[in-house]
């Protein structure tokens, strides 16, 4: 079967993705990525932008993110451990990126989380992380 270049393309895009969403805890970097994707690391990164919304660094921490998020409702673990085990090398990059997406540091998250009555699709949309730049802000204090 042969596939139009936009489908070729996709399909090259899509297996970096994967990997991105497979392998989120290992090391992974443009340039490995860019060769699952059979493209140069400027253009893979380019169409990456283009056909997602985000770079693939971005798309990458928020997955992390997502993962941290559903391992901090777990006390058992520390956040140290929490974000080593979704990929970060420390916990200040971890702390950092965290806050960026979320809006709150993983302790603030791990504090205010409550135990949500509704139905799972609808806590997983209220958790799920916004994309970078679009943190929510925290309500200022009630006094």
């Amino acid at each position: 079967m042969a596939w139009s270049p936009t489908e070729d393309q996709n399909r090259r895009l899509l297996r970096a993705r994967d990997a991105m969403d497979r392998d989120y805890a290992q090391r992974l970097d443009l340039p490995a990525l860019a060769r699952l994707a059979y493209m140069s690391e400027g253009h893979f990164s380019r169409t990456f932008r283009t056909t997602f919304g985000e770079t693939p660094h971005h798309y990458l921490q928020r997955r992390r993110i997502e993962r941290a998020m559903a391992r901090l409702r777990d006390p058992a673990s520390s956040v140290t451990d929490v974000g080593l085990q979704v990929g970060f090398e420390s916990l200040g990059a971890f702390s950092r990126a965290f806050k960026a997406v979320t809006g709150v540091s993983p302790s603030h998250y791990r504090a205010q989380r409550r135990t949500a009555h509704a139905p799972v699709c609808f806590v997983k949309t209220w958790l799920r992380p916004v994309s970078f730049g679009e943190a929510r802000t925290a309500a200022p204090p009630v006094r």
